[in-house]
């Protein structure tokens, strides 16, 4: 049994999603992921990351016997093609340094046979911040997150919280004045040594393990 990523090019019609879940669910494959929009001409384009698929060349062609259904493409899963997530979030300036230690770092692991992606975005203002953290619970494949900035709290500190409680998520904070350093499992003052940790803390290929330093530690 396997995981893989199909993409359905279909006519726009109610119920297609209906036709195609019960097909899937037929085969006892999950849907771990989807993404759908609608194209042009009236066709929907649906991607779709499915687990424990025991015959997918069966899967498929039953989906092609769907008669909205266009056309089907065949991909490796998402987490074998980019692998696990990084995501650093906060001012401009110090996002750019724990970047650049991260890229660097996650080329070092990913010519060893990792696949570590690093997602940026700089922001300002604390709910800003905040609304970009608990948004993280609804992105595939995030294995880690950075706090970047110069002051947080409140929201922010909220967000960090609930998803530390509702994903398996490590979460790096730079060391800086706000409550969220509280919940943070490593406090960083050197933003280029916070993106080599984060890589170095989500990599198979790394010896660093983060829980062993126990918690809220400072470097």
């Amino acid at each position: 049994m396997n995981d893989y990523s199909i993409t359905i090019k279909t006519y726009e019609k109610k119920g297609v999603l209906d036709d195609i879940t019960a097909v899937i669910s037929n085969y006892g494959a999950n849907i771990s992921y989807t993404h759908l929009y609608v194209e042009k001409n009236n066709m929907g384009s649906i991607n779709l990351e499915l687990e424990h698929v025991d015959d997918i060349d069966a899967l498929m062609k039953d989906l092609n016997e769907i008669p909205e259904v266009h056309s089907i493409e065949l991909h490796g899963s998402q987490l074998d093609i980019y692998g696990k997530r990084i995501i650093i979030v906060g001012g401009g300036a110090q996002v750019s340094q724990v970047a650049m230690g991260a890229i660097t770092e996650a080329d070092r692991h990913n010519i060893r046979g990792e696949r570590i992606s690093i997602d940026t975005i700089p922001l300002v203002g604390e709910r800003n911040i905040a609304e970009a953290v608990e948004a993280i619970s609804r992105l595939p494949r995030v294995s880690a997150l950075v706090l970047a900035g110069s002051l947080m709290g409140g929201e922010i500190s909220e967000s960090v919280k609930q998803v530390k409680k509702e994903n398996n998520l490590i979460v790096i904070s730079l060391n800086m004045p706000g409550s969220v350093t509280k919940y943070a499992d490593l406090i960083v003052t050197d933003p280029i040594q916070a993106g080599v940790l984060a890589v170095m803390a989500i990599a198979d290929t790394a010896v660093f393990d983060i829980s062993r330093l126990g918690d809220n530690i400072k470097f």
